[in-house]
């Protein structure tokens, strides 16, 4: 049986910001598209301000809520 695919880049980080933030990604894309057209740096600047979030976590999420765009 051939080995499961690794997940790379920003969905790599999805379990552990689950795991650690207690909400879905679909909460955060959520929060992210109630932002309002807010450049890159200033979605994940709202991360880390308003949700406590680290850097590494709220700039995955922002470039993968922004590639779904």
């Amino acid at each position: 049986m051939p080995e499961a695919e690794k997940v790379k880049g920003p969905a790599s980080y999805f379990p552990s910001i689950e795991k650690k933030y207690g909400h879905p990604i679909a909460h955060w894309m959520t929060v992210l598209a109630q932002a309002g057209p807010l450049k890159h740096m200033e979605l994940v600047n709202l991360l880390k301000a308003q949700h406590e979030m680290g850097h590494g976590h709220a700039n995955a999420l922002v470039a993968a809520f922004i590639a779904k765009k």
